[in-house]
C-alpha cells in the first residue's frame, strides 16, 4: 500500500530532471497543459466552422504557434523585468493608439487597425495587456485600502487609453480595456463606499445613455434590438442572435455531430469563424461539449488565481489575478452575447475564434502568469 501511494506521488510531482527542464524554460505544465487543450480543441472547431477550410486552419496554426513563442518569450522574462519596462510598454501603446486616427486601416467605416488592408493588427489589443500592467506599477507600493491619490491616478491611466479606443469607434474593446483596470483597483482593495457609489454612478450613466441616446445609432439598434424580444427585423440586427440560438438550441444535450451542424454548415450562422464561433460548439457537440469547454475555461482561471495567491510581491499579484479574472470575463461576454443574454458585440471566443491579434494577446498573458509562477525564487 505504501510503494503504491509512494509511486503515485513521485508520478504525479514528475522526475527531478524534468523538473529542472522546466524550470530551466520558465514553462508552468498545468497552465501549458490547459492552454494547449484548448488550442487543439479551437482547431477542430474552426476546421468545422470555416466550412473544412484547410487554409483557415492553417493560418490559425501559424498564428497560435507565434503566440506560443511570444507566450515563451514573455516567460523567460522575470517579473522585476516586466515591472521595470511597465511604462515603456504603456506608453508605446499610447503611441500607437494616437496613430490610429491618422494611419489607421478603415474596416467598414472604422478605423481600428495599423498596417495595410491585408496585414493589419489592432493597438487595442496591447493596451488589454499594457492597462493592467500599468495600473498594477502604479499600484504596487500603496497603502491598503487605496488612499484617494492612488485611485485618482489608475482611473486617470484607465480613462486615456479607453477614450482612444472608443473615438475609434470601439465601444465594446473600449469598456474591456476599462473593465480590466477597475478590476485591478477592486483587486487592490477599495472601500466599500467607493464600490456603491460606482455602481449608482454606472446605473444613472446607463440610463442616460438609453434615455438620451448618447451612443452612435449603430450602437443603440443594437442595444434596443437586445431589448426588444419581439422585434420583427430579422434581415438586420437581428439576425446573428437569432441564427445563433437556432443554433445552440437545436443541438440539444449531445449535439448533432462533428461537421453536422445545419446552421453552420450551409451558411445560416454570420461570423461562425470569428464572434459566432460558440453557436457551432452548441450546435455540434450540444450542451455536453459546451459544458466541457467552460469546464476547461474555469480550470484556466482556477491555475491563474493559484498563481495569483502564491505570488511574492504586489505587482505580481495584482497582475495575476487581474489577467486571470478578465480572461473569464472575454469567455462569459461571448457566450451570453452568442446565447442572445447579452447584446452583440465584437469580442471573439479566447483561443477558439480565428484571428491572430486576440490569440497573440491572450497567450502573451499567460507568459506573463508562467513568469510570476516559475520565477517566485528571484523574487
Amino acid at each position: 500500500m505504501s510503494y503504491s501511494y509512494q509511486k503515485y506521488g513521485a508520478l504525479s510531482q514528475g522526475s527531478p530532471s524534468m523538473r529542472r527542464a522546466l524550470t530551466r524554460f520558465n514553462i508552468d505544465v498545468p497552465l501549458l497543459f490547459l492552454v494547449s487543450l484548448v488550442l487543439i480543441l479551437g482547431l477542430f472547431i474552426l476546421y468545422s466552422a470555416s466550412s473544412q477550410s484547410v487554409e483557415t486552419t492553417f493560418k490559425q496554426i501559424i498564428r497560435i504557434l507565434f503566440g506560443l513563442l511570444i507566450m515563451w518569450l514573455i516567460a523567460l522574462a522575470s517579473p522585476i523585468t516586466l515591472k521595470r519596462w511597465t511604462p515603456v510598454i504603456f506608453l508605446f501603446g499610447l503611441f500607437l493608439l494616437a496613430l490610429v486616427p491618422f494611419f489607421g486601416v478603415e474596416v467598414n467605416g472604422a478605423k481600428r487597425w495599423l498596417g495595410t488592408p491585408s496585414v493589419r493588427f489592432q493597438p487595442s489589443e496591447i493596451m488589454k495587456l499594457a492597462l493592467p500592467m500599468m495600473v498594477a506599477w502604479l499600484l504596487a507600493g500603496a497603502r491598503l485600502p487605496l488612499q484617494f491619490k492612488h485611485l485618482f491616478m489608475g482611473l486617470i491611466v484607465i480613462g486615456i487609453p479607453t477614450y482612444l479606443i472608443y473615438s475609434e469607434p470601439d465601444l465594446g474593446t473600449s469598456l474591456l480595456v476599462a473593465l480590466s483596470g477597475l478590476i485591478l483597483l477592486f483587486l487592490a482593495g477599495l472601500r466599500w463606499w467607493i464600490i456603491i457609489l460606482t455602481a449608482i454612478a454606472m446605473a444613472i450613466s446607463v440610463w442616460a445613455i438609453l434615455e438620451y441616446r448618447l451612443l452612435p445609432e449603430y450602437q443603440m439598434k443594437r442595444i434596443e434590438t437586445f431589448l426588444s424580444s419581439d422585434s420583427k427585423d430579422l434581415k438586420n440586427a437581428l439576425w446573428q442572435s437569432r441564427q445563433s440560438e437556432i443554433a445552440i438550441g437545436s443541438g440539444g444535450v449531445y449535439g448533432k455531430g462533428y461537421l453536422q451542424g445545419t446552421q453552420s454548415q450551409h451558411g445560416f450562422l454570420p461570423e461562425a469563424e470569428t464572434d459566432f464561433i460558440f453557436a457551432l460548439v452548441g450546435e455540434e457537440f450540444g450542451l455536453a461539449g459546451a459544458l466541457i469547454l467552460l469546464m476547461l475555461y474555469l480550470l484556466i482561471l482556477f491555475r491563474g488565481l493559484l498563481i495569483a495567491t502564491s505570488a511574492k510581491d504586489t505587482y505580481s499579484r495584482l497582475l495575476a489575478g487581474t489577467l486571470s479574472v478578465i480572461f473569464i470575463v472575454y469567455v462569459c461576454i461571448n457566450m451570453l452575447m452568442v446565447s442572445g443574454m447579452l447584446p452583440v458585440v465584437g469580442l471573439p471566443l479566447p483561443m477558439i475564434s480565428f484571428g491572430g491579434t486576440s490569440v497573440v494577446t491572450i497567450l502573451a498573458s499567460f507568459g506573463i502568469l508562467m513568469s510570476i509562477q516559475t520565477h517566485k525564487k528571484l523574487i
